[in-house]
């Protein structure tokens, strides 16, 4: 199976990874941490790292993940009735000592790919370089939160959406459409919708994005409905199909 000789993690400025992986939610922490622990190369980047694998509730209480995931890993581990924050700091800990991740804290604002590779550019202006991408942003793409009478151009509470990136999809040719989810409940005050965009029925094939041959997306960025458990179960198959290409 390919992997680096030798993971990194503070590769320097033009570092071609394994798989670039633009999102820090359940999905792509998870994805991530399944890749790296193969052998590969993996930048994680997200626009806020101390949101990584952040839940759209206050705890775990009452969430069953699944066996072997990442998540369930953090939780058995824990006390019972351990609040969120401790379960963000804990599981964050497990992606920062897991050799192979390159945690980034950045803007991905385009994608652009030819024969070999895919080029990220970021709002702060460096490129990354990989051979492949997945996209797992969640609920960001031109999220607009809705509490109450306000809106905002975010994908939850004080996490900004990813308009850029949107926009860039949608000039690339992906037909992108709108979904909406409600976030209320017991530790969610005040509840709030979010509404945001997904590729259109028949862009992706699987996950890859049918527009280009080496981008993928995952998880709540996607059509339909997702649950915790149906997100890191499509993580650990996305990994296992990126790991298959490059045995």
């Amino acid at each position: 199976m390919f992997g680096p000789a030798s993971p990194r993690s503070r590769p320097q400025p033009g570092h071609l990874y394994d798989v670039a992986v633009v999102g820090a939610g359940l999905a792509g922490t998870e994805l991530a941490w399944r890749l790296a622990r193969a052998g590969q190369d993996v930048l994680l980047v997200s626009q806020a790292l101390d949101h990584l694998g952040n839940l759209y509730q206050p705890g775990t209480q009452g969430v069953t993940f699944p066996a072997g995931s990442l998540f369930e890993e953090v939780r058995v581990g824990m006390a019972q009735g351990t609040d969120g924050w401790t379960f963000h700091r804990l599981l964050k800990a497990r992606i920062e000592e897991t050799a192979g991740i390159h945690l980034l804290q950045s803007t991905v604002t385009a994608l652009d790919e030819d024969e070999s590779e895919v080029l990220l550019s970021t709002w702060e202006g460096p490129s990354l370089r990989a051979r492949r991408a997945v996209l797992a942003v969640g609920a960001f793409l031109k999220g607009r939160l809705l509490v109450g009478e306000t809106m905002e151009e975010a994908g939850r509470l004080s996490e900004v959406a990813y308009d850029f990136l949107a926009d860039d999809l949608a000039r690339s040719g992906v037909w992108l459409v709108g979904q909406e989810r409600r976030a209320e409940g017991e530790g969610v005050e005040p509840p709030y919708d979010v509404r945001f965009l997904v590729p259109a029925p028949g862009e992706l094939n699987g996950f890859r994005v049918g527009r280009f041959e080496r981008v993928q997306m995952l998880g709540q960025c996607t059509p339909g409905e997702h649950t915790y458990a149906s997100v890191l179960q499509g993580a650990a198959r996305l990994a296992a199909e990126l790991l298959e290409e490059r045995a």
